[in-house]
């Protein structure tokens, strides 16, 4: 397995950076109707700067990295077949552009840049970039999870304290489950103090990793959007499977991921959400 030297995670970091200054800002809370695309369904969209913020990350990378496999969200979009590339890749960058567009298109700053480099199957760096705030979080595995600061000073970040079950915050999008397994969950809500959704990965896992929300479970398991996020977490002192107990690894496509504090307040939430 290969690692991510302090050297190159900088230069990865300043990579997201212009790709910020350069497609992303200059069209915060300037989109227009015609530079937005549906997706799968209405409001899973595209803008132009995700598109422009992908191809020039895709582009550095692959500058810096020769030969590295780019398993990009709006290509995957475009060609499903490149996602098939990221399990056997000796090196591949994955990147979500812009994590949250509708909240870009829709002028609220509740977005960010996520990337993960991936070697072997296993996430080796996790970074995630907050245009707005030009702050990032980043993690190497077995070096901590850390938040750094626009002006560069880093701050090692920690998963919140054990709880019980009633006093926890956590985010469920209610929305995007099947309906069958929607109306099983919407009552078993209620035994925890607040359940919410962002709709962002990259702001929801920030919320994780710095002890604000105790718990995520996640619909789908997009690589984009938690490759990075749960090697950032982990590193933070988080324990995160699959609701089959499955360890997640950025290959994985199928399943329902539970992030938490630590195992037993994981077992305890996934009982909460079990059947009663």
């Amino acid at each position: 397995m290969k690692t991510v030297s302090d050297e190159l995670l900088d230069e990865l970091m300043g990579i997201m950076r212009e790709a910020s200054a350069g497609e992303i800002l200059p069209r915060f809370r300037s989109v227009t109707s015609d530079s937005i695309r549906a997706k799968t369904m209405a409001d899973d969209i595209v803008t132009d700067a995700d598109i422009g913020s992908e191809r020039l990350i895709s582009d550095r990378l692959k500058a810096r990295l020769p030969g590295i496999t780019i398993i990009g969200e709006e290509a995957v979009s475009d060609d499903a077949s490149i996602l098939q590339k990221l399990a056997d890749a000796d090196l591949a960058a994955v990147i979500d552009p812009v994590d949250g567009t509708w909240h870009f298109a829709h002028g609220t700053p509740l977005f960010g840049s996520i990337l993960a480099i991936v070697s072997g199957g296993e996430t080796i760096a996790g970074i995630i970039h907050y245009p707005v705030l030009g702050d990032f979080l980043v993690a190497r595995p077995g070096q901590g999870a850390w938040h750094v600061a626009a002006d560069g000073t880093r701050t090692r970040l920690s998963v919140a304290a054990a709880s019980p079950v009633s006093e926890m915050h956590g985010f469920i999008p209610l929305h995007m489950f099947e309906p069958d397994l929607r109306a099983e969950l919407a009552p078993r809500v209620l035994k925890f103090l607040r359940v919410t959704t962002w709709r962002c990965s990259a702001w929801e896992y920030r919320m994780l990793a710095t002890g604000a929300m105790s718990f995520c479970l996640n619909e789908s398991l997009k690589p984009w959007d938690h490759a990075a996020g749960a090697l950032i977490h982990a590193e933070a002192g988080g324990y995160a499977a699959t609701m089959a107990g499955e360890v997640y690894w950025p290959g994985m496509t199928e399943g329902h991921l539970l992030a938490a504090p630590d195992r037993l307040s994981w077992d305890a939430i996934h009982k909460g959400l079990s059947a009663d």
